[in-house]
């Protein structure tokens, strides 16, 4: 495919990262530093206003794909617009648009065709959904749907207390509609056999039926109580978002928030919550609301230093789990590796959407974890797919990739050797990068 990437920021440079090897790349930024960093990649770099129609006509002929995600939303929505005007057939086209104004978007993805979008991506409120989902499950620091919500996927870490440390895989005697997909544990992704066993700091991913997950979160950390104490740091686009969200749930919520006007208008929208006026990095604020007491501390503001200072603190001072937000995306295995539970960034949700967009038909969901190093991936076989009518052990699934779960009919089941994958039938594989390119042409 041809890509138009407008910004080379953080989430413009990794989408080109994770798509110049198989497609024509062409990235679009007014900064030097910016454009300088994405010559490091075998990409066609411009330096200049993505917005600028002079520029946009010399590189969208034959374009099937534009992606504005430069800071300012109206660069982007005009991007985007100006797009579907220059090019003459603007239904081969794709258009995406990173906006973060909720006065322009109220939930994480949307569609605006009547403007030239075809999709439009809120990255923080999509993050504080994400944090939503995990944020009353002890050690689970991502979690993931597919095949229209009949498969889960959770991303647990295994802190220092855990009682599972030292058994092998095969003894957690987890149920047969769920399956441990990947461990990662420093560097290293490791494929899992039954007899590998959990070590502290690991990070491992389980796929499986909804209604058999409850007992695997259960296993992998104590249940959390029905009222859990929870502590938001930063008041902005994503610490509102989520405050609506967890207010809906039976939570106890405060939010620090040091801008007065801001702290007063969150406190107006959310009448239940308390809204505390103040500085999230005061040890003094921290100890007297009672931060060690606190099942759950998450810091997002608009700094990731500050974040890093304030989960730390928290972390300290005896807060259970604390979750950080890191828009710099070399900040994300570096909070961790310092103590932090969950390190989350914006920027994966609209790499998602966009590699979604990039894929061939009959790819339904793609999601990267931990820092892209792997995916998963969810197929619909079509007839002609070489992995139609024949025994799973027969196919020669290249090496890092694993099918964890295929729905057929409407039934989740894990597959075995001897299974045999139908047209129709929606497979979830897990796969590394390397492997991507060798498993979808299976599915061709």
């Amino acid at each position: 495919m041809k890509i138009v990437i407008i910004g080379a920021g953080e989430v413009g440079f990794h989408i080109a990262k994770a798509l110049h090897q198989a497609n024509d790349i062409i990235i679009i930024d007014q900064s030097e530093q910016a454009c300088e960093r994405a010559d490091q990649l075998d990409v066609q770099v411009i330096q200049g206003n993505g917005a600028d129609v002079s520029i946009l006509n010399t590189v969208l002929d034959d374009a099937d794909l534009l992606a504005a995600v430069t800071g300012s939303d109206e660069v982007n929505i005009v991007a985007c617009m100006a797009s579907k005007l220059l090019v003459k057939d603007s239904r081969h086209v794709n258009t995406v648009a990173r906006v973060s104004n909720p006065d322009y978007i109220d939930k994480p993805i949307a569609e605006r065709p009547q403007i030239g979008i075809d999709t439009m991506i809120c990255p923080e409120l999509t993050l504080a959904s994400e944090v939503a989902e995990i944020l009353a499950i002890p050690y689970a620091i991502g979690a993931e749907y597919f095949a229209e919500g009949k498969v889960e996927m959770m991303e647990f870490s295994i802190a220092e207390d855990n009682k599972l440390i030292g058994q092998n895989l095969q003894e957690l005697n987890l149920a047969n509609c769920c399956i441990v997909s990947a461990v990662f544990r420093d560097a290293q992704v490791i494929i899992p056999r039954g007899q590998d066993t959990i070590q502290e700091n690991d990070h491992i991913v389980v796929i499986g039926k909804p209604a058999a997950m409850k007992e695997v979160r259960d296993m992998f950390g104590e249940k959390a109580g029905k009222h859990s104490d929870v502590m938001i740091i930063g008041g902005g686009i994503v610490g509102f978002y989520l405050a609506k969200l967890v207010s809906m749930g039976e939570f106890n919520l405060k939010i620090i928030e040091a801008n007065k006007a801001r702290s007063v208008q969150i406190a107006e929208e959310l009448p239940d919550t308390l809204v505390l006026n103040g500085d999230g990095t005061d040890i003094n604020l921290l100890k007297d609301e009672g931060v060690g007491d606190m099942d759950v501390v998450i810091a997002v503001t608009n700094s990731d230093e500050k974040n890093l200072l304030c989960a730390l603190i928290a972390k300290h001072l005896g807060a259970k789990k604390v979750i950080a937000r890191a828009d710099r995306s070399d900040y994300v295995s570096l909070f961790e590796m310092v103590g932090i539970d969950s390190a989350v960034s914006p920027r994966q949700t609209t790499v998602n959407e966009v590699l979604k967009l990039t894929m061939d038909q009959g790819i339904e969901t793609v999601t990267t974890i931990e820092g892209e190093k792997a995916e998963i991936v969810e197929y619909t076989a079509s007839k002609k797919s070489k992995i139609v009518g024949k025994p799973l052990k027969k196919v020669k699934f290249p090496s890092g990739s694993i099918v964890s779960m295929v729905v057929h009919n409407g039934n989740t089941v894990v597959p075995r050797g001897d299974y045999v994958i139908e047209e129709g039938d929606r497979v979830v594989v897990f796969a590394l990068q390397s492997a991507n390119t060798k498993v979808e042409k299976l599915f061709k």
